[in-house]
């Protein structure tokens, strides 16, 4: 799940995705590489500066088993939290060997055989944390936003995408872009809509996600919206977008 843009529901919907899959009984992990560790907070999940974190995974070689936690009341999901820690993690990434590709070997090393789905929550930059992600990914999972400037600085992310297809990452895809923060009482919402459609055609999910109060409350609780408020719109719409997900893997 990835893109630079801060503020574009990235990790709500890193978060409310994996969970959605979850409910429909997939096995899900959610891997925080956002040093705020705002998907950790929304799944529960322990990540103060002493707990093992992702950081000591990609710097200090710790197993990806050693932090992985089953989310609380949610027997189908995982998550390996993030730590502030991880903020120092661009730099001193960068004197490592195979720098880009430590979490894919990472989650090589652990045993997934019983995971659906891996979402790695990306932080909103292109600096060495995204660049792993992306490496150790098959798909790249784009929201955007339908406000004004919701393009902006996708070109680079796309660019970037191709470089690591290119150098590292082969079966890398740009497989699923999905629209959030859609205020349907608004032309520009429709205008953005109509725009990204127009460049992405069956990228881009048919579900829009809304614009919920909802979906802002519920990390403030250590939840999903999927549990926080099952009927709410915001919910509705991320299982509509999972089942959607879903759907692809399996004509896939």
């Amino acid at each position: 799940m990835a893109n630079q843009k801060g503020g574009v529901g990235k990790t709500t919907t890193s978060v409310n995705i994996a969970a959605a899959l979850s409910m429909h009984g997939q096995r899900v992990l959610v891997v925080d590489l956002d040093p705020q560790g705002n998907a950790s907070t929304a799944l529960a999940t322990e990540h103060r500066g002493d707990v093992p974190d992702v950081y000591q995974v990609l710097v200090d070689d710790l197993p990806m088993a050693d932090i992985v936690k089953q989310v609380p009341d949610m027997p189908n999901l995982f998550c390996a939290p993030a730590t502030i820690d991880l903020a120092g993690a661009e730099i001193e990434l960068v004197s490592l060997v195979a720098r880009e590709a430590r979490l894919r070997r990472a989650l090589a090393a652990y045993d997934a055989i019983d995971l659906d789905y891996i979402v790695i929550d990306c932080p909103p930059s292109l600096g060495l944390l995204t660049v792993n992600a992306l490496v150790a990914a098959d798909e790249v999972m784009i929201p955007i936003q339908c406000e004004y400037y919701a393009l902006e600085g996708l070109g680079q992310l796309l660019r970037n995408v191709d470089l690591i297809r290119a150098h590292l990452n082969p079966t890398l895809k740009l497989s699923t872009i999905v629209l959030t923060m859609y205020d349907g009482r608004t032309r520009l919402a429709s205008q953005v809509a109509d725009e990204v459609r127009s460049h992405f055609g069956d990228t881009v999910l048919n579900t829009v996600i809304p614009r919920s109060v909802r979906l802002s409350e519920a990390p403030s609780y250590g939840q999903s919206v999927m549990t926080y408020d099952p009927g709410s719109s915001g919910a509705m719409a991320y299982m509509d977008a999972a089942r959607e997900i879903a759907h692809r893997a399996i004509v896939a």
